[in-house]
């Protein structure tokens, strides 16, 4: 079964910045992962090229719009081959078989009625690329997604019938709720979606760095937009509207993305995708963002982290590791040297790095650097026993993209391997004459090297090839059937010296990030990204709220505050609800009215009785009252 793992495609207007390097680790661990495995495994990366921010930026730098895209893209592919990054290809929207490819699917979208051309006029976000309606903006002039001013725009333009795939796309999330990754980002796009869809602008006059429209149009005054243009490179990249050399890799297993650009691939790319007739991706995996120290990049503030300073400072294969086991996928992670260093001190030097210290200088003291399992199940059946669960546990956590998971259950391994050590004391076991005993457990500790450096290789290849050098192995496919699937031990072989893997890090390598203020010389849109208690919208739709209707009430007993309510949100049974309402309402006076719930709270216990959800409300000096719909709605109405 073939697999088809992709990043996005990263956007020529800046260098790759720390949360591009995140991005990348994730998908070529994954796709490291599933080629251990022996799948057919393709992986894409690559660049976004086109669009208004492109062309302006190339002015602003006084180069030709083509050269200022080859030199950005050229960086992130010299840094992605700089961090040896397993790519299969590495797609530009500026390579011809691409275009040729967005060219065939809007011939394919045109002929089947899904794109018309109309007059647009509306505020426009040139940074985003994006069109909004009036009550999209903040203060009516500023985009929801990024803070900076809009222009209103009136020009001719091709539509494509996003409006037309509402009800199916809707279908689709409900019958495959594991489509978006992790599921607590589903609710931002179904309740978007809920909101209903405008028709989608794909096409621009105003500007001519796109993609020229097929000539069977015979329109060439306009240029594909960015979104038609860049998601179709998934498809281009397989060969769509050319040769179709690759095009059995589709759909994609999983496609990963920041939570930023989660709406255009888990909306619009679907979309497209049910126009052209062609199967939806399995998974959508949306991660979160960085910050440094807590505190949200800038360049204002001078705390942008350089993924290949970081690098140069500490060894990409650390920074992998680091970022990789630092933050569950989907939330958001922050960069700190001081924690760094302590994963790099702790984990990868004292539990790693310090456990094949151990069986080198053992081994070449008690066996002339010779190691034998013959007796390891004779003496150690318990701990191998022990490896073999959490090895059989491992593959769920990557299947469900838990990477930090995965590799805190691989970490177990070490700890089983340094405690037989302290156990079983090699050293003690040579002196009492019991030599079989002692080297047992060396070669224990070998095996378990071994089986541990297979699976931590999709994360960090170099280091792991060096282990298995050292084990006298190597690590493929084949390997990972011998060792993993088919749990085999190690043959007789002569272990060889290497240098420690992980030094002890004293202090930071890097200077700190300045702790300065934003400069109040900065444009404001940069100011109003960096207020405090400011939340992006899409963190706004992560809450879901709805109507409720109660069905039943009543008091708690022993409680002055809390009433005990079953309220029905439409759902196959009723909530219950624990609210601290009980000084305000009666238990009757609220029987059959309409609340609003926040319904994806996470149930927690008051008094010892589990609580589903809570009750929307407000309080001042004059006490507190419930919000309520104007109108009778249906219960699980969405509010937006």
């Amino acid at each position: 079964m073939s697999k088809y793992i992709t990043t996005p495609i990263y956007y020529v207007n800046g260098e790759a910045h720390i949360g591009h390097a995140y991005t990348t680790f994730i998908a070529d661990s994954m796709a490291r992962y599933e080629k251990l495995k022996g799948e057919d495994t393709y992986f894409l990366t690559g660049t976004d090229e086109h669009g208004q921010k492109i062309e302006e930026s190339a002015q602003k730098n006084g180069k030709p719009t083509q050269l200022f895209a080859d030199e950005i893209s050229a960086g992130f592919k010299n840094l992605w081959d700089e961090f040896e990054i397993d790519y299969d290809k590495f797609i530009r929207t500026t390579d011809e078989d691409h275009k040729k490819g967005v060219q065939k699917a809007f011939e394919v979208m045109y002929a089947k009625g899904d794109i018309y051309k109309d007059f647009y006029e509306g505020h426009y976000c040139v940074s985003c690329e994006t069109f909004f309606t009036e009550t999209q903006l903040v203060d009516g002039e500023f985009c929801p997604d990024c803070g900076r001013s809009t222009n209103i725009i009136k020009e001719e333009s091709y539509f494509f019938k996003l409006s037309k795939y509402e009800d199916a796309l809707l279908k689709y999330y409900a019958q495959n709720p594991d489509f978006i990754m992790p599921r607590s980002r589903a609710s931002e796009v179904i309740n978007f979606v809920k909101g209903g869809l405008r028709d989608l602008s794909v096409t621009r006059t105003s500007f001519t760095w796109g993609v020229q429209m097929p000539e069977s149009i015979k329109d060439d005054k306009h240029v594909m937009y960015v979104w038609l243009d860049a998601l179709m490179n998934y498809i281009t990249a397989l060969g769509y509207g050319t040769d179709e050399a690759n095009m059995h890799y589709w759909p994609a297993s999983i496609q990963f993305v920041g939570k930023d650009i989660l709406r255009f691939h888990a909306i619009y790319w679907p979309a497209f995708l049910m126009s052209l007739d062609l199967p939806l991706p399995k998974h959508i995996g949306a991660h979160g963002w960085w910050t440094r120290d807590g505190e949200k990049m800038s360049k204002s503030k001078g705390n942008v982290v350089s993924p290949r300073e970081v690098a140069n400072a500490y060894g990409v294969e650390n920074l992998r590791y680091f970022m990789l086991r630092e933050v569950p996928f989907g939330q958001d992670g922050d960069f700190s040297q001081r924690a760094f260093i302590d994963r790099i001190n702790s984990e990868l030097s004292n539990d790693l790095g310090n456990l094949l210290n151990r069986i080198i200088g053992m081994s070449g003291k008690y066996s002339n650097f010779e190691i034998d399992s013959v007796n390891v199940l004779k003496y150690h059946k318990k701990e191998i026993d022990a490896v073999n669960i959490i090895l059989d546990s491992l593959d769920a956590f990557m299947e469900n993209i838990q990477i930090h998971r995965y590799l805190e259950e691989l970490w177990k391994l070490f700890s089983i391997g340094n405690k037989a050590i302290e156990e079983h004391a090699p050293w003690v076991k040579m002196k009492e004459n019991k030599k079989d005993e002692a080297l047992a457990t060396v070669a224990l500790v070998a095996n378990i090297l071994a089986k541990a450096s297979i699976m931590l290789h999709p994360v960090m290849p170099r280091t792991t090839n060096t282990i298995a050098d050292a084990l006298s192995f190597s690590i493929n496919s084949s390997s990972y059937n011998e060792f993993i699937i088919d749990k085999k031990l190690l043959k007789l072989f002569n272990i060889k010296v290497v240098p420690p893997l992980f030094p002890r890090i004293e202090e930071p390598l890097m200077p700190e990030a300045p702790s300065a203020q934003p400069n109040i010389s900065e444009k404001s849109d940069e100011i109003l990204e960096e207020k405090d208690n400011l939340i992006e919208i899409g963190q706004f739709f992560e809450t879901s709220l709805k109507i409720g209707v109660v069905i039943e009430a009543e008091e708690v007993p022993k409680s002055k505050k809390l009433l005990k309510l079953l309220v029905d949100l439409g759902e196959e049974k009723p909530r219950q609800v624990v609210a601290g309402i009980k000084e305000f309402y009666s238990a009757d006076s609220l029987l059959n009215t309409q609340v609003c719930v926040v319904a994806n709270l996470k149930p927690a216990k008051l008094m010892g009785m589990i609580s589903e959800g809570m009750l929307l409300a407000a309080k001042d000096e004059d006490g507190l009252c419930l919000i309520r719909p104007e109108k009778s709605k249906k219960p699980g109405t969405p509010i937006g």
